[in-house]
């Protein structure tokens, strides 16, 4: 019987890429699907869709994650929708494309707001009950951009590190309450985070790049993070050949910063 079957799942950024996947993946084991993202009428096609693969049930809620002064009231809602939560992955978020130096003060507040600040508030409100019911698990969307400074994207970087803190210490802190967490760090995956990024002033980049466009499906990526999110692995590195930086960000941090200056960012 599958591990998930009945239990209460809430992805966020569940309306396309990895999220939409992921969601596929949890509902094909009988889950219980909170889905949020923005778009309220995809949201609901992607429930729909969800109950056909094998969904107890499916139920969207859409938000703006970047509202952080209301995300404690949006987790109290996913709470109460099936009475807990088992299993909370923070997927959503948006990268951005511009200079530290010409970067708007307003993006990077923004793309934090996102990508740190909303993952920690509703992990923080989800927690505690998460503890009473005897455990569950944790899994957040980071980047191999949380791994090492990348060009033009300052603060996407810094948001992506900044988790890695939060959920490690969160992992050790509640170990010994049977809470498991799994990070997530995709390379190139062949979603819109790129077409969806900002753009120094803010506008949208409104392009995929191209190494975004050689990246991995979703589907794939899918596959391997609910392979990694069901054997309560700490950490799952997801892509292809991009993903030998981690290993050489470890082993060689010179050469890693080397290749870092010359990577072709877009």
């Amino acid at each position: 019987m599958n591990k998930y079957k009945g239990k209460a799942v809430w992805i966020t950024g569940a309306s396309s890429g990895i999220g939409l996947e992921t969601a596929y993946r949890f509902a094909e084991g009988g889950a219980r699907l909170i889905l949020t993202a923005l778009e309220a009428d995809i949201l609901e096609d992607v429930a729909a869709e969800c109950l056909r693969k094998g969904a107890m049930e499916a139920k969207a809620l859409p938000f703006d994650l970047s509202q952080t002064a209301r995300l404690e009231e949006l987790a109290e809602e996913a709470l109460n929708t099936y009475g807990r939560i088992d299993v909370l992955y923070n997927n959503a978020g948006i990268s951005q494309r511009g200079t530290t130096v010409e970067t708007d003060m307003d993006v990077i507040r923004k793309v934090m707001d996102i990508d740190f600040y909303a993952p920690v508030i509703i992990t923080k409100a989800v927690l505690p009950s998460m503890i009473a019911n005897g455990g569950g698990q944790l899994a957040v969307t980071t980047s191999i951009a949380g791994l090492f400074g990348f060009p033009l994207r300052c603060a996407y970087s810094a948001a992506k590190h900044a988790l890695y803190g939060f959920f490690e210490t969160v992992a050790a802190e509640n170990f010994k309450d049977n809470i498991r967490v799994t990070i997530v760090t995709p390379g190139r995956v062949r979603t819109n985070i790129s077409v969806n990024s900002l753009e120094k002033d803010g506008k949208v980049h409104g392009k995929m790049d191209e190494g975004q466009a050689g990246g991995i499906t979703p589907v794939k990526a899918s596959r391997k993070i609910f392979k990694a999110i069901s054997n309560e692995k700490n950490e799952v590195l997801v892509g292809g050949g991009e993903l030998v930086m981690a290993y050489i960000k470890r082993f060689f941090p010179r050469l890693c910063a080397r290749i870092a200056r010359n990577i072709k960012p877009m």
